[in-house]
């Protein structure tokens, strides 16, 4: 049997052939350059064209492709939402993988999902059966692994945690992306300084050396490491959200581990251990004491190592 993880970014797709263990043996990058629809689609078909040429993958060999959008992916039709490639509201990908490799099994997840199980692979969950991926980038989202299964939920949407309501009264701003990732992901953290820099006239700090609309999660944690008081309301506000999204998970699914990657952490790896205090004034205290909190063991090759994962499960 031969496999092949794809991960399609906001910029790239990456794909790999894998080895039965889950190692990589041949990787390519694809860049997006601006594509849309089914310019996207046919570049990932490509992809997976010059992965089985390059790598000696004979037509009609067996063959087992997992694919990380960053969306969701329905699993009873195959086809794709991805809300930042345009043309994918209702994306026939599998259909159109199996044009060209019809001999494949092709099986599609969503990056969350494919984060956990790269994990689980090759990373910070490596020998779990029950763990958190919290990923933080310009969304937030979490793949959740329980009793060694990850969770799907009725329509494959399981782990949209940028919904979770932290901070009421409700407000109009929650309607595009949920309280949580308005305030905590990468844009959202850059949306909150631009908040308070119309708020507070006389704020003379690092911040106000952009133009607002050109602010992002970068200047914050820039301006924070420069003791910038605006950009260390934004990060304590996070951090304390962090805690109580990271204690609500604990609470309900009692994980071994809690895992935290994406663009974001990064910058934001400094303050796991005060995201651990934090969430310790919320959590159940029994599966409080029992989690660790940590980093990610594959900073922007979760996702890969997870599609690679996804092709060697479903392989038939």
């Amino acid at each position: 049997m031969n496999y092949i993880g794809i991960d399609l970014g906001g910029t790239k797709a990456v794909g790999a052939i894998f080895n039965s263990e889950g190692e990589i043996l041949l990787q390519k990058n694809a860049l997006l350059e601006n594509r849309s629809g089914a310019e996207v689609g046919a570049l990932i078909c490509g992809l997976c064209k010059d992965l089985c040429e390059e790598g000696g993958i004979s037509q009609g060999a067996p063959l087992s492709i997992g694919v990380c959008i960053p969306g969701i992916s329905y699993s009873d039709t195959g086809c794709v939402w991805a809300p930042n490639i345009p043309g994918w509201e209702n994306y026939p990908l599998r259909d159109e993988l199996l044009e060209v490799v019809p001999q494949a099994t092709v099986t599609i997840e969503s990056d969350r999902t494919c984060y956990i199980l790269g994990e689980v692979q090759m990373g910070s969950a490596k020998g779990c059966r029950n763990a958190v991926f919290i990923a933080v980038g310009t969304g937030i989202g979490a793949g959740i692994l329980i009793d060694n299964r990850v969770l799907h939920g009725h329509s494959d949407i399981v782990g949209a945690i940028g919904w979770l309501a932290l901070k009421p009264p409700y407000t109009d701003e929650y309607d595009e992306c949920g309280c949580f990732e308005t305030h905590c992901s990468g844009e959202g953290m850059a949306k909150q300084a631009r908040r308070f820099l119309e708020e507070d006239k006389k704020y003379s700090g690092q911040l106000r050396n952009y133009r607002p609309e050109d602010i992002t999660s970068y200047h914050v944690f820039e301006a924070y490491d420069n003791g910038d008081p605006l950009a260390k309301r934004v990060i304590e506000e996070a951090i304390e959200m962090w805690g109580m999204a990271t204690a609500n998970l604990i609470s309900i699914f009692n994980p071994e581990k809690v895992i935290f990657g994406g663009g974001v952490f990064g910058p934001a790896v400094k303050f796991i251990p005060r995201i651990r205090i934090e969430a310790g004034k919320w959590a159940q205290p029994i599966s409080m004491k029992q989690v660790e909190i940590t980093s990610t063991a594959l900073p922007r090759l979760a996702g890969l190592y997870g599609a690679g994962a996804v092709a060697i499960k479903y392989a038939k």
